[in-house]
């Protein structure tokens, strides 16, 4: 049997610190990111003419997946629905507890998970192609679209284009500037990041 060589065994050692060192430190981005996300997801204006307020809650999650990527910002936007869902008041207006979930806004909170996800696979997969990244995130929100009116629709008994009026249509400009601010300012966050070890 080959004698395994002395400096065999410290870099086993060393890849070994190595992972626990990066596992600490996702933990650490993650619950820094969910912070974040309570700290700014209550800031919100309501408008007279919908239900629906307007929130950085998006933009904060379309940043967030440049730094973690779509895994790790799925968790953290996980992590901050439970808080929420507990009773913290880190919904929007600072709201808390599960019937904010299940109120009219609740599907748009629910597909911001599927946004997380489509807009954080585009930013991995063509992070030095910025129209496509922002392709992908039209997309992405076009879906918490989709869930946020139909559940709209339904909790407010109204025809799925009278929800969208009401639950889209005034936020477009709004959503459009933050998926900008997202693209110009996401890659240089996720550098500067990086260099942090």
């Amino acid at each position: 049997m080959k004698h395994l060589s002395p400096t065999n065994t410290p870099r086993t050692s060393d890849t070994t610190g190595t992972t626990g060192r990066l596992s600490t430190r996702r933990l650490v981005l993650i619950a820094l990111a969910t912070a974040i996300t309570c700290v700014f997801a209550p800031l919100s204006v309501p408008i007279p003419i919908s239900p629906v307020p307007i929130s950085l809650t998006n933009l904060v999650l379309l940043i967030s997946i440049y730094i973690l990527g779509w895994k790790d910002a799925t968790i953290s936007f996980l992590v901050y629905l439970l808080l929420g869902a507990v009773g913290l008041p880190v919904f929007s207006g600072f709201a808390g507890g599960f019937a904010k979930l299940a109120g009219p806004t609740g599907g748009y909170l629910i597909g911001f998970i599927f946004m997380t996800i489509l807009a954080g696979i585009f930013v991995e997969r063509f992070i030095g192609k910025r129209y496509l990244i922002i392709i992908g995130m039209i997309l992405a929100t076009a879906i918490a679209y989709i869930f946020g009116t139909a559940w709209l629709a339904f909790q407010m008994e109204l025809p799925f284009t009278a929800a969208l009026s009401i639950g889209v249509i005034p936020y477009l400009p709004g959503d459009t500037a933050k998926i900008i601010i997202a693209v110009i300012f996401g890659p240089v966050l996720r550098a500067r990041i990086s260099q942090i070890r």
